[in-house]
């Protein structure tokens, strides 16, 4: 059997795997080598150039550095871009270091400066476009205004799908068709291979914060593109020059969570159905953002684009920021904290964190909480939300009788 041909469930546990019984062991090797022997001094030489450039180790050649190369993080690459249908993967020390190299990587490769940015997009991300600091024009536009966006001197265009944090579905098809020649990176990280496939919808870059779902149990920081073979390779220069390289015990973590991705991503959407239906019935909730919900998906992108909605979900609160704050305050089985995918649930309120260096125009609104769904019993989770959501009642007639 070759691996192509293994269901994505079996190849999630042994992709990036195929040579182990060759080497005599059953575990995940971990290198932690920060140098390596040097054969010699020109193939030592030889062996920087190339990898320092983006090339691959060759027979007979070092290492060299763990900058430059490390087999671990080369295992978890090669796992997660089978998993993305992907010729090559790119790992990286966290999202926000794989987003920087991309930028760099394309704007040096195509001597271009210009980035369309299809919003809402992750804080982080936009804050870092907004910034300036790259040296990257980004003009931010709706999924339907990206090819009047365009322009000649545009290197990417970039999306997420579902949004963060409002979990709003783009149509990859009509945003790679608006492009045109523009490659288009779509931030793959809240629907994973499990549930989305962007390179087979027509995008040149698929991107995950590793930290999340890949990972599963929030002892990780990393992350990974997924790409051809020649941007995989400007990635890896623009990596050895910056100094980004995932560490390789990340990648060793990293690994070993792709074995149960489909499992844990299966089983947390299941809880997010349950928990999202749940607060559909509650009068505090004035809106409940679920992919699945007719009126989250209107262009139909769930079952056809999208396999299935994820297990993130984010509600409206009738009371605004001081509901927010007081819900995630009397929440106890949920964790209140930045990230997501893990398998605990968190909640947090976007506008004060994640996306609080977002330009004024594009922050979340102030009564937006986000839920990151994980592997606990979902009838835990919503008695969790109900004593929460009495408790803060409790709060706001506490504060009225004191006024």
């Amino acid at each position: 059997m070759t691996p192509n041909s293994l269901h994505p469930d079996s190849l999630a546990v042994h992709a990036g795997r195929e040579d182990l019984a060759e080497l005599g062991v059953h575990a995940l090797p971990l290198d932690l080598s920060s140098t390596n022997p040097l054969p010699g001094i020109d193939v030592g030489g030889l062996s920087y150039e190339v990898l320092a450039t983006g090339g691959h180790p060759f027979e007979g050649g070092s290492n060299v550095y763990a900058r430059l190369w490390n087999p671990t993080v080369a295992r978890f690459e090669q796992a997660l871009a089978r998993l993305e249908h992907a010729e090559e993967a790119v790992a990286f020390s966290s999202g926000m270091a794989a987003v920087t190299a991309v930028l760099l990587a394309l704007s040096h490769e195509q001597g271009k400066r210009h980035v369309v940015a299809v919003r809402p997009l992750y804080g982080g991300t936009d804050h870092l476009l907004a910034s300036g600091l790259l040296g990257v024009e980004a003009t931010y536009c709706t999924p339907d205004a990206v090819a009047a966006a365009v322009r000649p001197d545009t290197a990417l265009v970039i999306l997420e799908s579902p949004a963060n944090p409002s979990l709003e579905l783009v149509d990859i098809r009509a945003v790679v068709a608006a492009a045109g020649d523009v490659p288009v990176l779509v931030d793959n990280t809240f629907a994973t291979p499990v549930l989305q496939h962007p390179l087979d919808l027509g995008a040149a870059i698929s991107l995950h914060s590793a930290t999340k779902y890949l990972g599963g149990h929030g002892d990780v920081v990393g992350g990974v593109v997924a790409c051809d073979a020649s941007t995989a390779a400007a990635l890896r220069r623009t990596r050895a020059i910056t100094g980004a390289i995932m560490h390789p015990l990340a990648a060793y973590l990293l690994h070993r969570g792709l074995t149960t991705l489909p499992v844990r991503m299966r089983a947390q959407q299941e809880g997010a159905r349950t928990v999202a239906t749940w607060l559909t019935t509650r009068p505090e909730v004035t809106r409940v953002h679920f992919p699945e919900f007719a009126e989250c998906d209107p262009q139909g992108l769930i079952g056809t684009q999208q396999s299935g909605p994820g297990a993130m979900i984010a509600i409206e609160l009738a009371g605004g920021f001081d509901a927010a704050s007081e819900l995630t305050a009397a929440v106890e089985l949920f964790t209140h904290a930045v990230s997501l995918g893990s398998v605990d649930s968190l909640i947090q309120h976007p506008a004060a964190l994640t996306h609080r260096p977002v330009q004024s125009e594009a922050k979340p609104s102030d009564a937006l909480v986000r839920l990151s769904i994980g592997l606990e019993n979902p009838d835990d989770l919503i008695a969790d939300l109900e004593q929460a959501f009495a408790r803060s009642r409790v709060l706001e007639h506490s504060a009225a009788e004191r006024v």
